[in-house]
């Protein structure tokens, strides 16, 4: 239990210096007499956009979020706790954060994001969300202005609009962080009076003497505790009534999904494998919907032949339209946004993989949903052209954002002919594991390809040992969205059976830590689902359960992230890993 105390105090220690610099980095804008001439998303006053459109002139930052200078000490640490102003800047991927006033965005911003004043302080997240992908954005003090009071009442609708699915892990983490602390008053009284101490002055250094004048500062600091033991009981139990409205508006619609014989989302069970046309077949697993809990379950096959896994009975097409529903877009859709702008490096990597082979003039990102992948991949290739390929919306909001120079909408074999020797290098990024048949995806990118063109494909490695051990809860197997599961063997068969010869393997490299991390996500998620889901909607008691199955939970995820990143670098060494990556060149 001593060590446990250290640890929690070195660690908010730690964490305070680390807002504390980030406080530094923070811009205070100066007083300005030019004409203003960006949109301001909330109110604020003149001097303050006039100071803040001559900031972003002369910075190139569209997107400029309007820190009050006397922002309330809570506020400024959960501001300082997600957002690294220098990181910010740079960062296009990232997910969009506010302190909560209001947003200074330029003109062809507001135009092409088609923005709305927000109303209340979610909106102003959601909206900082959506905007955010649109521009260069950055953080700057105002001086003239004064912090707009909190509404608790909204708390948690707020935190979900920042944080997403993992609310749930933030506000348990802060309760197992309560419990340790008063467990160790208890039973080690000198460490845990220690640990409570630096969490109790942690705003102290954090925020005095920065360029953030917390008027409540002191009072805060002196108070802590009960405040947050306050504001964590309002969170709780406040109705966040956005989502459920949202939520409720498309109950009748799934009502209406659901209705009638649920095999129309199935088509007939294959009896013979889809790569090899065996007949040797065996189920390796049935599982449940894991991530939007909707109903039925899916079952797995192996080829005895060629070990090809694949979904069988596969969706049909009213099934794939009922489970990718609400997913990538509609109510899923700022949830999929944050996970896709966790981090860029994966991006970066598979840029990097394909410049090694080749410099691209033009590349084509197939299933590149919002663009992620291309926008950061302009950074390791600033003179390529990237144009991207979906069959949802997503590819247009991609355009919208500038992240893909051309968008294409449709399905990759159909639209390939129009794009006959087009492209120097096609990617593949997770999508092939979607596809209703990779043999027509390969064909289609080898049309698509110039001579000598550079294909680039990115899956999950079926024969990895994580994926037999945690059976149901790895990721990768991902039901009912994966419908192929293709070795290495057999994409090396596939690629070389219809025009391209491989050139690297990537695996070990292309390892993402995350498999003991998600799994215990995926069994909590279980345990306790989120309670208002247009096609299961639970009881009251439901949001009490899953607050503390999260809470209980939440220690067994911060080990599965240790375990993930240990594990990592011996996966890398062994060469094997949850995904793999081959670069290809076009030969016939």
């Amino acid at each position: 239990m001593t060590i446990v105390l250290i640890l929690i105090a070195a660690i908010v220690v730690m964490d305070a210096l680390r807002m504390r610099s980030r406080a530094g980095k923070l811009a205070v804008l100066a007083p300005s007499d030019e004409p203003a001439t960006h949109v301001a998303l909330g109110t604020v006053a003149d001097s303050t956009l006039r100071a803040a459109s001559a900031y972003m002139r002369a910075t190139n930052v569209d997107i400029l979020d309007i820190v009050a200078q006397d922002l309330p000490a809570l506020s400024a640490l959960s501001l300082l706790q997600l957002v690294d102003p220098t990181a910010y800047r740079a960062d296009r991927v990232g997910a969009g954060r506010t302190a909560g006033h209001a947003i200074i965005v330029s003109t062809g911003v507001a135009e092409r994001a088609h923005v709305t004043q927000p109303t209340n302080e979610v909106e102003l997240a959601q909206l900082a969300a959506r905007i955010k992908p649109y521009g260069r954005a950055d953080f700057a003090i105002a001086p003239d202005e004064h912090a707009k009071p909190s509404d608790l009442s909204r708390r948690r609708e707020l935190l979900w609009a920042v944080l997403g699915p993992s609310t749930p892990l933030a506000l348990g983490m802060l309760v197992v962080m309560w419990a340790l602390i008063g467990l160790g008053i208890w039973l080690r009284p000198t460490f845990g009076y220690i640990a409570a101490g630096a969490w109790l002055l942690q705003p102290l250094l954090s925020l005095l003497g920065t360029r953030i004048h917390s008027r409540d500062l002191f009072v805060f600091t002196i108070f802590r505790a009960p405040i947050e033991v306050y504001t964590l009981l309002r969170t709780l139990f406040a109705r966040p009534v956005s989502s459920i409205a949202a939520a409720a508006a498309k109950r009748p619609i799934y009502d209406d999904l659901l209705v009638g014989d649920r095999t129309r989302f199935y088509e007939p069970r294959r009896t013979t494998c889809p790569l090899c046309d065996s007949s040797e077949l065996a189920k390796h697993m049935t599982n449940p919907d894991l991530f939007q809990h909707k109903p039925g379950h899916f079952t797995i096959d192996r080829c005895g032949a060629c070990r090809h896994l694949f979904q069988n009975p596969r969706l049909s097409l009213a099934g794939l339209d009922f489970y990718y529903k609400d997913f990538y877009d509609g109510l899923g859709e700022s949830g999929m946004e944050l996970i896709f702008g966790f981090g860029a490096q994966p991006y970066h990597d598979r840029a990097k993989m394909v410049r090694a082979v080749a410099v691209p003039k033009r590349w084509l990102d197939v299933g590149a949903g919002h663009g992620h992948f291309c926008i950061a991949a302009r950074t390791d290739l600033p003179e390529t052209t990237f144009d991207g390929l979906d069959l949802s919306e997503s590819i247009e909001e991609a355009k919208r954002r500038g992240w893909v120079d051309t968008a294409y909408r449709g399905l990759f074999p159909e639209l390939a002919p129009g794009l006959a020797g087009k492209y120097d290098a096609v990617s593949m990024s997770h999508y092939l594991e979607h596809t209703l048949d990779p043999k027509q995806e390969i064909a289609a990118a080898h049309t698509a390809l110039a001579a000598n063109g550079t294909l680039m494909i990115e899956v999950p490695d079926p024969e990895f040992v994580m994926g037999k051990v945690l059976r149901k809860y790895w990721l990768p197997w991902f039901q009912p969205q994966h419908l192929h599961f293709v070795s290495v063997a057999n994409l090396d068969k596939l690629l070389r059976e219809r025009g391209f010869e491989p050139l690297e393997w990537h695996r070990g490299k292309a390892h993402q830590r995350v498999d003991l991390f998600f799994a215990v996500w995926l069994l909590l998620d279980r345990i306790a689902p989120p309670t208002k889901l247009p096609w299961r909607w639970r009881g009251a008691l439901s949001g009490a359960w899953r607050t503390l199955v999260w809470s209980i939970g939440s220690p067994f995820i911060i080990v599965g992230i240790v375990a993930d990143n240990l594990l990592g670098p011996l996966w890398q060494r062994a060469r094997i890993s949850n995904t793999y990556r081959v670069v290809a060149r076009k030969t016939g």
